[in-house]
């Protein structure tokens, strides 16, 4: 690709290249899902794109297509980055640890990883009803498959370790997106009230959500969702 004169210096700047050598040296998959990771970190997702990627790589986005298919794969791509890093996370866990203590250690950094990409962590929800399951990323996979054996050791038979995969991973993944709700309604405001709009609601209509919202607004503490996993471990596997 021919080089494109600096409009500020006149000097030939150089162009991206078309090879699958960047900025920071050959590309992998892994590279070009990081990469897109921290442009939707920084940016948020409006700002994905294959072009926006091969850019940030210093590649054209034609580079991508043998690591992503197409916008659609690099989303599916940030879902398995995420899954990724939460299998490091996960990494220095016991060969036979206990249960449900795994599980809560689970669900835990499941939320952490979370909402440490927050722009992210939405498509753990919309490109699952988008991809099916033998379709998902590997990481993904070897989540599900990591609980359901957790569960099974439980003593579960196959139908309630089916019930109980699906209750725990749909509150894990409802409390991450319960944390992720935005509930500042004029950031520059510093009356609680007026910086969470309850002026908007009406007070005969929605006594019980104005006065809970300033307890909505602080998020999810660990404690309840640990406590929301017991109460439904309790109810599959409970204890002596």
């Amino acid at each position: 690709m021919a080089s494109e004169k600096d409009p500020g210096t006149g000097r030939r700047a150089p162009g991206r290249r078309a090879g699958d050598h960047g900025r920071y040296g050959r590309l992998s998959r892994e590279r070009v899902l990081a990469t897109a990771l921290e442009l939707v970190d920084r940016e948020g997702l409006s700002a994905l794109s294959m072009r926006r990627t091969g850019a940030e790589l210093g590649v054209e986005a034609m580079a991508l297509y043998r690591y992503a298919a197409g916008k659609e794969a690099l989303l599916d791509g940030l879902v398995e980055a995420l899954y990724t890093e939460l299998e490091e996370r996960l990494a220095a866990s016991p060969e036979e640890p206990e249960w449900r203590a795994e599980l809560h250690r689970i669900a835990a950094e499941t939320h952490r990883v979370a909402l440490a990409h927050p722009h992210v962590a939405p498509l753990l929800a919309t490109r699952m009803l988008a991809v099916p399951l033998a379709r998902r990323p590997l990481p993904v996979l070897r989540d599900h498959e990591r609980i359901l054996a957790l569960l099974g050791r439980a003593g579960l038979d196959e139908e309630a370790t089916v019930t109980a995969f699906r209750a725990v991973t749909a509150w894990v993944l409802g409390h991450v997106l319960d944390d992720l709700r935005p509930m500042v309604d004029n950031p520059e405001e510093s009356d609680p009230a007026f910086r969470l709009g309850l002026h908007r609601m009406p007070v005969r209509e929605l006594p019980r959500l104005r006065a809970a919202a300033p307890a909505l607004a602080r998020g999810g503490a660990p404690e309840s969702l640990a406590t929301g996993l017991d109460a439904l471990l309790d109810r599959f596997a409970p204890g002596p």
